[in-house]
C-alpha cells in the first residue's frame, strides 16, 4: 500500500472512529439507546481497527482486549433493544 492511501485510510478511520462514537453518545443522552448502541457497535469497526493496528506497531495489546470487550457488550446491547 502506497504512504499516501496508508495516511488516508488513516484519517478515514480516525474521522469514522470519533464521529460514530460522538454520535453514539449523543443518541444515547437523547434518550434514544436502541440507536445510540447502533452508532458505537459501527464505531466498533474503526476502534478494532485503530487499536489492532496499536497492537501490532507498539505492542498495546490492552486497548485491543478492551475494544473486543466494549464490542460484545454492544453486541448483547442490539441484541436487547432490538430483538
Amino acid at each position: 500500500m502506497k504512504e499516501q492511501e496508508r495516511r488516508s485510510l488513516n484519517n478515514f478511520m480516525q474521522i469514522g472512529l470519533v464521529g460514530f462514537t460522538m454520535l453514539g453518545f449523543l443518541l444515547t443522552s437523547l434518550k434514544l439507546p436502541q440507536y445510540g448502541v447502533i452508532s458505537n457497535l459501527i464505531s466498533e469497526v474503526f476502534w478494532v481497527y485503530s487499536t489492532y493496528k496499536a497492537w501490532k506497531e507498539a505492542n498495546q495489546i490492552g486497548m485491543f482486549v478492551n475494544t473486543l470487550i466494549v464490542t460484545a457488550i454492544l453486541i448483547f446491547g442490539v441484541i436487547n433493544y432490538w430483538l
